[in-house]
């Protein structure tokens, strides 16, 4: 799962900015990576004026961004360097083109150290991380055989 921190100024996005800027981070995974749609989780963080502090003085005009990054890894240096632009032009619209200063990292934790629903998330590319992806939810799995233990829609 990609989870996403964003500290804000408070007000500095409407409900409609947060819903829009959730759906094109989304997308980014979803279309460059086939993500599930699921995976992907955005926590906005408003900060009270004079609580964010850059270099021992208080910044109220600041966006900071912190995203652990679980189901996919960016092992791949030229990836890193596609990832990173991909991602400041998903932001520029609601963060450096409102005048913003802003900041962002990545970490990344190991895949074996996350589960979803206490589920072992599926192989990259799987058949089983592709039915999650379309029923956009968990669903439990034999992990020697890779079949559902449920049943899931026919469509």
């Amino acid at each position: 799962m990609p989870y996403w921190e964003i500290f804000t100024p408070e007000n500095a996005f409407t409900p409609e900015d947060k819903q829009q800027l959730t759906k094109d981070l989304t997308k980014v995974y979803a279309d460059y990576v086939n993500l599930p749609e699921f995976y992907v989780v955005i926590r906005f963080q408003e900060m009270p004026e004079n609580t964010m502090y850059v270099g021992g003085e208080p910044q109220n005009n600041f966006v900071r961004i912190v995203v652990d990054h679980i189901a996919r890894q960016m092992d791949d240096p030229e990836f890193r360097k596609l990832a990173m632009a991909t991602f400041e032009a998903t932001l520029a619209p609601y963060v450096k083109d409102r005048g913003f200063g802003w900041e962002i990292h990545f970490d990344e934790t190991p895949i074996d150290l996350w589960r979803v629903q206490g589920l072992t998330a599926p192989p990259e590319d799987s058949d089983m991380e592709k039915l999650w992806a379309k029923e956009n939810r968990p669903i439990p799995y034999d992990e020697a055989t890779m079949l559902p233990l449920e049943p899931v829609s026919a469509s």
